[in-house]
């Protein structure tokens, strides 16, 4: 039986962008996932100058391209060319080792999300490291990634008003999300942990340690754990 083709539609952003949207109401946001970064990763093979950049989202890829090279009915016709290609994923997939130091100055709105969900801190802690997470994108600030596959036990809403300052290393939780703050910033997570990784490093040729397609897992580590670890 032939592979229904999957849905796609087209919004031109701007003069320079064009927003290609995967998938239906109804598809397996897994799936759909899978094609946009499968998408960008052969979109980022273009090498003629039309592509500026590519910010693949959960069912939605953003182009930014040159509107003095190209139009938005081009980038379309080379999208849907795309699609229609059988190539192999030669995205390069990474299992990552996550240790976070959980509650206390580290972790400040554990004993609340303990609370909202009728757990103990240690039930939140056990739960939160019993999943492997899927990283679907990054967004937010650079290197913050957007990890599937939470428990909603553990789901929580954002804070009613975010905090001015976040340490880079925090672990948060957003509804049924969780991510992970790869630099210092504002921000509206309900803090859980921190972890001594550092995520973000602008001077790498790859700044970002965590990238979409990766999967990690959490392991909660001591005080004296974290501040033994290497920076």
């Amino acid at each position: 039986m032939a592979t229904k083709p999957i849905e796609i539609d087209f919004f031109p952003a701007s003069d320079s962008t064009l927003l290609v949207r995967l998938g239906s109401s109804g598809s397996a946001i897994l799936k759909v996932n899978e094609e946009v970064l499968a998408l960008a990763h052969h979109l980022q093979e273009e090498s003629s100058g039309r592509i500026l950049n590519l910010h693949p989202a959960y069912t939605t890829l953003l182009i930014r391209f040159d509107p003095l090279v190209t139009t938005h009915v081009e980038i379309e016709d080379l999208v849907r060319g795309r699609l229609q290609e059988k190539v192999e994923d030669r995205i390069e997939r990474k299992q990552l080792d996550v240790p976070v130091c959980y509650g206390g100055a580290f972790g400040p709105d554990l004993e609340e999300v303990a609370r909202l969900t009728n757990l103990t801190p240690a039930q939140v802690i056990d739960i939160h490291c019993s999943v492997q997470y899927r990283v679907y994108f990054l967004g937010f600030t650079p290197g913050f990634p957007y990890l599937g596959g939470m428990d909603p036990r553990i789901g929580v809403p954002r804070l009613d008003a975010p905090r001015k300052a976040v340490d880079a290393g925090s672990v948060g939780i957003a509804d049924e999300q969780t991510g992970i703050y790869p630099s210092a910033s504002p921000g509206g997570w309900r803090l859980i942990g921190r972890t001594p990784l550092k995520l973000f490093r602008p001077d790498q040729p790859e700044p970002s340690l965590i990238l979409p397609g990766d999967h990690l897992r959490f392991r909660p580590i001591t005080v004296d754990e974290y501040q033994r670890a290497p920076r």
